[in-house]
Formats: C-alpha cells, structure tokens, sequence
C-alpha cells in the first residue's frame, strides 16, 4: 500500500470499465484479426462469466486463473474478476504440468478460463487440482475443448448480470506472479488502487496527460476525445509488461488490439498497425524490436506506421543502436523503456525521440525511486559505489503465502516501506542510474526469467550428466540463453545438445531448456557444494562466444 502524503484514492478497475462502457458504448474495445468487440460487449460478456463464476459457487476474493494466449478473451476474464471482487492470476502458457500443477495450487485458483489447446495438460494433472470449482474452455484451432469444461461462448453469451452479496473496492487484489530469483513463481499481490495509481492514475506523464481526480474525470476525458488511444500488445498478456499497459488502456477508454499468430510474426505486427491505425504498441526489448528493425531495413516503406505516437518497452535490453534504427524509419514515435518489475513498477525510464536515443541501460530514476547501499544509505550521484535500487510510493502488499521472500523484497529504509527486487545500479553524477544487472545467477531470456537451478536439477537426471549448472550468455537479441556446463558420467558418452534440449523439455517449459552446450572435466564445486558461477560463466563465454544469435 501506498506511503505517499498522496490523497487517499479507491480506484477499481471494474468501476472505471463500467463507466467507460456507458459513456461511449459503440467505440470498439478489443480488435484481434477481424473480430471486433464494443465496449458495451466486453461489458456485456465479462458480466457474464463473472455470474457465471458467482454461481459456480465461487466468492470475494476467491483467485481466477487466466491460462490463455493472447485475444480478447484475457481481458474480459480479468475483468469478470474485477467485477466480482475476484482476483485474477497470470499462468505462463510456457510452463510444463509440474509448473502448472504448482501455480494453480499455490495460488488456491478456483477457476480457470484456459484455451482448448492446454487440453492433454491439464487432463494430465485436473484429478490433483481439488481447489478448482469451475474450468472454463475458449475453443481454438484444436477444437472445442473437453466436455468437463464449460463452454466458453456459450457463458459469456449468456446475457446474466452477477449479482454477489459483497461488493468491491481499491483493495481487490490482482496477483501477478513472476518466475523471479529464487525458484518457483511468485504471486505479487497488487491492491488495484495501488496499481492504477503507480500506472498514472488515469493520466500519462510521457504524453504529459496529469492523472485524473476520479472516474467522472476519465469520463469527461474519453467523452471528450473523438476516439480511444490503441494500443497493440504484441508483448503477452501473461506478464506485466503486456497485461499492465493493457488494462490502463483499457482505463482511458483505448481500444486493445492483439495479433493472432500465438508466435511472433513482424510482418503481422506491421500489418495490423496499419490496418488498424495503432498508435502505443507494447513490446518486450529486442526480442520484439530487432526483427522490427530487420524487417523496416529489408522492405523500407512497405508499412504505414504513420499512427504510432508510442513504443514502450519493458523486462529486457533494448539497445541504443536499435532505437536509433528504428527512429530513422519512424520518425514522429517516441520510444519509452521502462525499467521495473513485478513487484517494482516506476523503478525508472528512458524516453528516446529523432535524433536522440538514449544509452542502453541507462535510466531517470523514477519520481519514489533510490538506490540504497547494504547498510541503508542512499548512494551518492557520481560516487561509484554500487546499490539495490529501491522503488517505493505504491508498492505491492507482499507475495502470497510467503512471508520470507516477501520480508527479503520489501524492506524498510529511512522509515518508510519500499521494494528492492534485486537489481543493483550505480548513480551517475546527473541522476541517471547506470544498471548493473540482478545480484543473483537469475538468467533473463527474452523477458522470461529462469532459475539455474531448476534446470540444473532436470539436466542431472540425464542418465550421462554426473552434474551440471545453467549459465546465461549474452544474446544480442533476447538479453540472454541459456548454456548447460554439464560434466558427464565417467566412462558415459558425452550427450549432444539436442538430447539434453529435449530432456530438459519433458520437465521444464520449452524456454529453460538450453541453447548451447559446454563440457567439462569437472564442475568444480566447493567442499560445501557451491559452485562458482562467475568463473563457468567466462568459460562458457569464452568456449561458446558471447553472442549467439540464435532464435527462440
């Protein structure tokens, strides 16, 4: 909860949704493809699950599972939650049936809105899943989904309106979990006041627009305007990044536009900016934005980008050579890289513009942002000396059901609650932050974070690997990959790549499994089993090189 001398606010997302849907009834709402959903039908069918999971059985504060690609049934689920004083969970569509099984249990879901694909996985694991009152199936390209699921159409076609005995406020929880640092998901629990407060507040400091005083405000403001800002998230729903700038789209009365190849297709990204007149699109660092550039260099005036006003960017490297790039070829956007985290949104940001794109990894702190040294001081502009960056303001009550990580993130300095998520800076001498990376072996690829150890354990059940440890590479593109350093079995074998990969795969997502192979005589550990990451590192990098270059 906030600290901040800030008037007292109870912003609720639901709220601020019903009131936009009946201000401007016909602006469209959700586009994906051709399918094209008002704002008085999303209100429509988010009313409908949302009585649909009341009279399931379900109550206030009860957790949604949200186990979808992206399209416009991620939103109206969230929302349905919203309207319910639910709490909608995140689920990475990535993750294996371990994974899956932990989260929605570690997360008490008692529903879950899933696409018909996760079929064969959840029947797999369903029997284990007791907290579960109601799954709901969004039919796809491979059917309709199994007969021990609700129908999705059918229920948010039905036209019912919830009617709960409770009601909602600022203190609704969404949960967000992440893969963070220290193994398994986390659930970042975000009170909506919160979160719509440190998201702007209904306003927009890069456009300059102030946050609004209250939902009359928002109304005005969208009644006012001809039409909605769009926003495309090419980023996925499933993470902040994506699911964040969406919602406060949302809360503007924008219109959200989604792709509709579940894998990144850049020529579909142009195209729908063109056809659909985008003006904010929301992508995750150069993951997205290199084969952006690849594909504006190869083809130069094939797309009319002549609508996009904003390209924000958050979870991974972006370059300064890329932003550069891309400014050539659109020239009036503005390129925003954000610097933040689940549990740490506003750390800070870099605004790049025509003739003038900022340093990677060079940030303005963010207005309740510091940086902090092990012993509880500020670090000094322009000193040198290394620190935890810090967020504080409105900030997350805590992860879910754990008071130790939650005890180790959230911290107190100077008498007031902040956030300190592991990433350390230094302070330049004008302000800036100059990032140095998270403090721990935490492996970020592609936005996605991955735990060594978890890989490190499914490597070593390969009946040739005697042990083994996971180490990031640099990537040009995704920030990092993955490289096992695997000593093998004596007298075994060396295993290739490709078996590992895939072994890797039967109990991890796709993702955490490696890209690059290293072999050694030993891995070296210490008496007390500890490994010297550091060193296997440069070796890695200096066996395999440090650029990859190689897709995922």
């Amino acid at each position: 909860m906030s600290d901040t001398a800030a008037p007292a606010t109870n912003w609720n997302l639901a709220d601020i949704y019903e009131a936009v849907a009946a201000a401007v009834p016909d602006r469209p709402c959700q586009i994906q493809g051709d399918r094209v959903i008002s704002w008085a039908e999303f209100d429509r069918r988010a009313n409908a699950l949302a009585a649909d999971f009341v009279d399931a059985g379900i109550g206030q504060g009860a957790k949604v599972a949200c186990y979808l690609y992206n399209g416009p049934e991620y939103l109206e689920t969230m929302t349905a939650a919203f309207k319910v004083a639910m709490a909608p969970v995140n689920t990475n569509y990535r993750y294996g049936p371990d994974e899956i099984t932990y989260l929605f249990d570690n997360a008490d879901a008692e529903a879950v809105v899933f696409h018909a694909c996760f079929t064969e996985l959840l029947d797999g694991i369903r029997a284990s899943l007791t907290k579960v009152k109601r799954w709901v199936v969004v039919a796809d390209d491979t059917g309709a989904g199994p007969d021990w699921a609700a129908r999705y159409e059918d229920v948010v076609t039905s036209g019912k309106v919830p009617s709960p005995s409770w009601g909602r406020s600022g203190d609704d929880l969404l949960l967000l979990y992440t893969g963070g640092t220290t193994g398994m998901p986390k659930g970042v629990m975000w009170r909506q006041d919160d979160l719509f407060n440190v998201l702007g507040g209904g306003g927009n400091a890069v456009l300059g627009i102030p946050a609004a005083s209250g939902i009359p405000e928002i109304v005005a403001r969208v009644t006012a305007a001809p039409a909605g800002l769009v926003t495309l998230t090419a980023a996925p729903l499933m993470h902040g990044t994506g699911q964040f700038s969406a919602l406060n789209s949302l809360a503007s009365g924008g219109c959200v536009v989604t792709l509709v190849n579940r894998k990144f297709d850049v020529v579909e990204l142009f195209e729908t900016i063109e056809r659909r007149r985008v003006n904010n699109l929301i992508i995750v660092g150069q993951a997205f934005a290199g084969p952006m550039l690849d594909q504006l260099e190869e083809d130069p005036g094939r797309f009319d980008t002549s609508s996009l006003v904003m390209m924000v960017s958050s979870g991974v490297m972006w370059s300064k050579e890329n932003k550069a790039g891309l400014l050539r070829h659109i020239p009036q956007v503005a390129l925003f890289d954000s610097f933040g985290s689940s549990e740490a949104v506003g750390m800070g940001g870099s605004v790049s513009v025509a003739g003038q794109a900022e340093q990677t990894a060079r940030f303005a702190l963010g207005a309740n942002c510091a940086v902090f040294a092990d012993d509880g001081r500020r670090v000094e502009p322009g000193s040198g000396e290394q620190g935890m960056v810090a967020v504080g303001g409105f900030i997350p009550l805590g992860y879910y059901k754990d008071e130790v990580k939650t005890a180790a993130t959230f911290r107190t300095y100077e008498g007031r609650r902040w956030s300190v998520p592991g990433d350390f800076a230094e302070v330049n001498a004008d302000g800036s932050l100059k990032l140095l990376g998270r403090g721990s072996v935490c492996i970020n690829t592609g936005g996605e974070k991955v735990f060594p150890e978890e890989v490190e354990e499914a490597l070593k059940t390969h009946p040739q690997v005697r042990d083994a440890v996971a180490v990031g590479l640099p990537d040009p593109r995704f920030g990092e990959t993955i490289c096992a350093v695997v000593e093998p079995e004596e007298g075994a074998d060396v295993p290739s790549l490709a078996d590992l990969s895939d072994h890797v795969k039967q109990h991890l997502a796709a993702y955490k499994a490696p890209r690059s192979l290293v072999v050694v005589d030993t891995i070296g550990r210490a008496p007390n089993g500890k490994v010297d990451y550091k060193r296997l590192k440069a070796h890695a990098i200096d066996t395999v090189g440090a650029t990859q270059g190689i897709g995922q």
